[in-house]
């Protein structure tokens, strides 16, 4: 017998020849899925051997996927109409299953009258959600999955019920050894012998659908994790997703409190399990977010063995690792938990906001920590897609926050697809704001993401909300992610760790979404719409160059953030024909800049001289050489000093070449020399400019106090 570590653990590897002499296995013909690597290949020179490699490897792995899709050809497919007539007529079946779930959920829902008629029903949520908890374990796999498919729906559950069945686990029984081996030798067509020269005598892990074995492959040697169906699994959740569709008919009917179309959002919850029930569509799920995701280097997807893997059986690559909230443990390694979580919210922003397709089960057995400080993504049996106008509606609603409009925050629930077009929004903006007001207090940076969530929850659960799967399952994601950080650092937060992210995508994304939201972000007040499909109407006054520098402060924090490519799709907008308002606005900035840059270098050059000198050119005078309030000087020496800071942070960037803005200055001359609209806005800035500090000399001289400010307008 072999021992093998498994995350701190040793597992027994039983010798498949002992099996076979304890139980008669028939001889199957074998078929052994070819090695990675070919070394006659490898060895030969050139390029164009290693790219036949390539092709060759890409061209088996294809094939051998192919033939495990027509293993799992008769793989069961979610369907309402085939529940129907495979158990509208067993009576008996659907009685006795029908009573088991009626005595374990009317108890609990006779439990919660008492509480209402007894007035406590607020006092006693947090007791009543543990004991729905421990009755969607005790009635099996699909009120397990149910279970957490309702920790994700703030829109149908209050905060206390979202938080404890979010800690439902798959604590449910094994079933015997034999049945699985068996299941392995009847779907792959192999005797177990001939795939595996040991294997564990009992699983390592077992969850509601099925339980994982570890075994090393006889063609290799590898270690590989297989994963084994539980048997009748597919009777079970047949029959209770029958009842409890009828049950969600009942609801829509009678229940008015729930806005939610209970029967379409169980229909969806339930096709998501199915597709879990096909190993072959999990396999393919952790193919293709290995492919999105798997690039950056502290990011591990492990490799799927086809030829080992149906429609109930999958081989998958073994990742030694410890669980995320094994902090102890992790730390013994050398490694740090908070690397760990920050690299699990990049990646959980990239599946939301950049490629859209995301893991929606990410629970702390799901991601594991390995020796060599990587983050391994494990279990890719439910899966889900954020629409494309979905992600960058999401980022204009963090931006509509941190601009605190409520009333845009309210109109971006339609381009979420948590209202319908009919809703009037006008009743939800008062919550909102009665919310993020307080919690706004702090900076964003210092938000607590479970507060936002629970009380984003609140608000969802008091109106006629109808939160998309992809959105609930997201934010549980990055719930759980600041959880395990938690535990490390009590001051962690969420939102901190994805402010760079939100940064560097405002700044580079040349989405014109995205390019209107940094508009809306950088300006204060009024109008500007670029595209007739933008939320974005803002009025072009006040330049924020605090939230420039601050974007540029926290987006240089991403690795993948490039300075070249910062700003340019508002420089490029700035250039375009749609950019005339923008354009307007830019002089006035202009105009400002100068003003601050010229008086700071006085004032500079004032401070700089002695005292002698000072008395000479200036009498003397301690209020310096212009004659301003002391408010009005610290703003102009604050904006000189934040646009030097600015230039400062593109200039310290790795990739940034000022040379990249020659053209911009190339063509803003040439359209203020060639156009006439061009020569009257250049006109405007040389006489904004020349105003502006004809009034300041003016006051100089005649030592008058100002009682306006020069426009250029």
């Amino acid at each position: 017998m072999s021992l093998v570590s498994a995350g701190g653990y040793s597992f027994g590897l039983l010798p498949c020849r002992s099996r076979r002499r304890a139980k008669a296995i028939a001889k199957a013909a074998l078929v052994e899925a070819r090695p990675r690597a070919v070394p006659a290949l490898r060895k030969s020179s050139g390029s164009g051997s290693v790219q036949k490699v390539l092709v060759g490897d890409r061209a088996d792995d294809l094939q051998a996927e192919a033939r495990a899709m027509a293993r799992a050809v008769n793989a069961s497919v979610y369907s309402p109409e085939l529940l129907a007539r495979n158990y509208g007529s067993r009576p008996v079946q659907l009685l006795r299953r029908t009573l088991q779930i009626l005595v374990a959920l009317g108890s609990f829902s006779l439990k919660l009258l008492i509480d209402q008629r007894n007035g406590v029903l607020d006092q006693n949520k947090r007791k009543r959600a543990a004991e729905l908890r421990r009755i969607f374990t005790r009635l099996g796999p699909t009120f397990v999955k149910l279970g957490q498919g309702l920790s994700t729906r703030p829109d149908i559950c209050p905060p206390e019920y979202l938080e404890e069945l979010s800690e439902l686990q798959d604590a449910l029984p094994t079933f015997p050894d034999a049945e699985a081996f068996s299941c392995i030798e009847r779907e792959l067509g192999l005797t177990l012998d001939s795939i595996f020269s040991s294997i564990s005598p009992s699983p390592i892990a077992a969850a509601s659908l099925g339980q994982v074995y570890k075994a090393q492959l006889k063609y290799s040697g590898q270690i590989v994790a297989v994963k084994v169906q539980r048997p009748g699994i597919e009777e079970a959740i047949g029959l209770d997703f029958y009842l409890i569709r009828g049950v969600g008919f009942l609801i829509n009917k009678y229940v008015d409190i729930i806005t939610t179309d209970v029967v379409a959002l169980i229909d969806e919850f339930a096709s998501r399990v199915y597709q879990e029930l096909n190993y072959v569509q999990e396999g393919q799920n952790a193919r293709r977010f290995k492919k999105l995701y798997a690039d950056k280097e502290d990011v591990l997807v492990p490799d799927i063995f086809w030829d080992y893997t149906s429609g109930k059986v999958l081989t998958m690559e073994w990742v030694e690792g410890v669980k995320l909230n094994e902090q102890v443990a992790i730390e013994s390694q050398g490694l740090k938990v908070l690397d760990l979580v920050n690299t699990g919210i990049q990646c959980s922003l990239r599946q939301l906001l950049e490629y859209g397709y995301f893991h929606a089960d990410p629970h702390p057995g799901n991601l594991l920590a390995t020796p060599e400080g990587k983050l391994a993504f494990l279990d890719f049996g439910m899966m889900s897609e954020t629409p494309e106008e979905a992600r960058f509606a999401i980022i204009g609603h963090v931006v509509h926050m941190v601009n605190r409009d409520y009333e845009a925050m309210a109109r971006d629930y339609y381009a979420l697809d948590f209202l319908s077009p009919d809703v009037d929004v006008s009743p939800i903006v008062p919550a909102l704001r009665n919310f993020f007001d307080d919690a706004l207090n702090s900076s964003v940076s210092e938000l607590n993401f479970k507060t936002i969530v629970d009380g984003l929850g609140a608000v969802l659960y008091q109106y006629p909300f109808n939160v998309p799967a992809y959105y609930a399952l997201i934010l549980r994601s990055l719930t759980v992610l600041e959880g395990l950080a938690l535990y490390a650092d009590p001051n962690f937060k969420v939102l901190a760790a994805s402010y760079p992210y939100f940064a560097k995508r405002l700044l580079t994304d040349p989405n014109p979404y995205l390019r209107d939201a940094l508009v809306e972000l950088l300006f204060k007040d009024g109008r500007f719409r670029h595209v007739l499909y933008s939320p974005f109407t803002i009025n072009l006054v006040d330049f924020k160059w605090n939230r420039l520098e601050n974007l540029l402060v926290q987006g240089r924090k991403d690795r993948d953030f490039s300075a070249k490519d910062a700003l340019q799709p508002v420089l490029k907008l700035l250039l375009g024909p749609e950019g005339e308002e923008l354009r307007t606005l830019v002089i006035k900035e202009s105009v400002r800049v100068t003003e601050a840059v010229v008086l700071g270098a006085v004032i500079d050059t004032y401070n700089s001289m002695p005292d002698f000198m000072r008395s000479l050119v200036f009498t003397g005078s301690r209020r310096g050489p212009l004659l301003m309030s002391d408010t009005e000087l610290e703003k102009v020496i604050e904006l000189r000093d934040q646009v030097f800071r600015i230039w400062g942070l593109l200039r310290s960037s790795e990739n940034f070449d000022p040379t990249l803005l020659q053209p911009i200055l190339q063509n803003l001359t040439k359209q203020v020399l060639q156009q006439p609209e061009g020569r009257i806005l250049g006109g405007r800035v040389v006489g904004g400019i020349t105003q502006r500090l004809a009034a300041r000399l003016l006051q100089q001289v005649l030592r008058t106090p100002a009682t306006g400010s020069a426009s250029i307008d």
